[in-house]
Parts: structure tokens; C-alpha cells; sequence
């Protein structure tokens, strides 16, 4: 191959959509401290994940901003055999609000360990309640046997981060056009073909 024709040969763009996702929980529910890269399909569109796997050294060092400003969703994970974590979960929610109210991170909450019912400290029912107090997803998994349900709990927080992509791609273009133009722009409407004021 001659260099003019390895100079027409263009690198393609990363097709690749990028979702941050930290993965927030208590010591013990059955995670490890990682960040790590992880390219899957979610729904047919290819999808790039960074997941910070964070791991506090004990139950009352919550998340740092600094993470939860990094991630564009959080999954919340905790043990069903383990109260504390539960309530770690709570509490880091509870943080999150309290440092930025406004913030509506897109959240899946993930009770882990469900093969172990003969130790369950956290009923299924705790868990559907805290979910949808958070306005979020929720499934109880074992994470070391039942991969399929884990990458659901990641697919599902991917589709919220993205849904809320482009709530906030319309609210933009609603403020910069206004609603009326808006819509009708986001219709694929000319200027020319809004009513005129």
C-alpha cells in the first residue's frame, strides 16, 4: 500500500456512547475497589462503561463528592445479609441530596448475596420500598453466580442515564429556542415553517 493511500484511509470516530457509573456500597456486601472499562450492548447501541468500583475502608466513610461528581449514575449495592449496608446505602443517598439538591443523578439499587436467604437480615420488601423512595430500579442478584442479572442492573442504569441525557439535551434546546421553537425544531421544522408572533 502506497503512503498516499494510507493517508486516505481515515481512522473511524468511536461510534462508542460513554457512561460513568460508580458503583457505591459498604465493606463486605460483596464488591472490591476497581475502575475499569467495559465495552457491551445495551438495547442494540454500543456502549462504553467506566465503572468505579469504590470500597470504603469502614460503614461511615460515605462516597466523596468527588466521585459522585465524576459518575453520571450511581448503582447502590448492599447486602441482604447485612443491615449495615443497607443503611449505608440510605445514608450515601441521604449525602447525595443533602450536598446537591438539585442533583438527579440517575440511581438502580442492587441487594447482593440473595443466595444466602437463610442469613437475610433485609427483606425483599425493604428493598422494593427503599427503591422506590429513591425513584430508582431494583433487584436482589448473586453477584458471583447470576452474571445475567448483574449486567441487567448496569444495562437498566445505563438506559436512565441515557434517558436523562436527553431530557436535559430538549430542556437545553427549550431554553436556548424557547418551548414553542423548540418543539418544533426537535420535530425537524424550519424557522421559516413556525407561526409567526
Amino acid at each position: 500500500m502506497t503512503s498516499n493511500a494510507i493517508r486516505g484511509i481515515r481512522r473511524k470516530k468511536s461510534s462508542l456512547c460513554e457512561v460513568k457509573v460508580a458503583v457505591i456500597g459498604a465493606p463486605g456486601v460483596g464488591k472490591s475497589e476497581n475502575r475499569y472499562k467495559h465495552e457491551v450492548l445495551v438495547d442494540g447501541e454500543p456502549i462504553l462503561f467506566e465503572i468505579l468500583d469504590s470500597c470504603p475502608k469502614t460503614e461511615n466513610e460515605l462516597p466523596t463528592m468527588e466521585t459522585l461528581q465524576w459518575a453520571d449514575g450511581l448503582l447502590l449495592v448492599y447486602s441482604i445479609t447485612d443491615r449495615g449496608s443497607f443503611n449505608f446505602v440510605r445514608r450515601a443517598k441521604e449525602a447525595l441530596a443533602v450536598a446537591d439538591p438539585e442533583a438527579a443523578i440517575p440511581l438502580a439499587m442492587v441487594g447482593n448475596k440473595a443466595d444466602m436467604v437463610h442469613l437475610r437480615q433485609v427483606s425483599a420488601e425493604e428493598g422494593e420500598i427503599l427503591a422506590k423512595d429513591f425513584e430508582c430500579w431494583f433487584s436482589e442478584v448473586t453477584a458471583a453466580e447470576q452474571v445475567v442479572q448483574v449486567a441487567e442492573a448496569f444495562h437498566e442504569l445505563c438506559r436512565e442515564v441515557l434517558a436523562a441525557r436527553r431530557r436535559n439535551k430538549q430542556s437545553l434546546l427549550d431554553r436556548m429556542l424557547g418551548s414553542k421553537a423548540a418543539r418544533a425544531y426537535s420535530r425537524g421544522k424550519s424557522d421559516s415553517a413556525l407561526p409567526k408572533d
